[in-house]
């Protein structure tokens, strides 16, 4: 594992338990050359109105905090 990927994923563990909460979880499907992450939302998250909103103002900021060099974080719809 690479050391972005690695604070990627610590992002995701600090995000993860606010998921779970509401009944769902995150995973990381890819990081692009470009500096763009690839999320999968799964179960209560994955088809939750909100998800974008989520996306965008919590993931993408806590992932931008832990690896600056991300650009943006889109949804993976697998």
């Amino acid at each position: 594992m690479s050391d972005l990927e690695h604070r990627v994923m610590r992002a995701l563990d600090e995000i993860r338990p606010f998921l779970q909460n509401d009944g769902g979880d995150i995973q990381l499907s890819h990081i692009s050359d470009k500096g763009v992450v690839e999320i999968t939302l799964l179960g209560a998250c994955a088809g939750c109105s909100v998800n974008k909103m989520t996306l965008k103002n919590g993931v993408e900021t806590t992932i931008k905090k832990h690896a600056p060099e991300i650009h943006s974080v889109v949804h993976s719809h697998g």
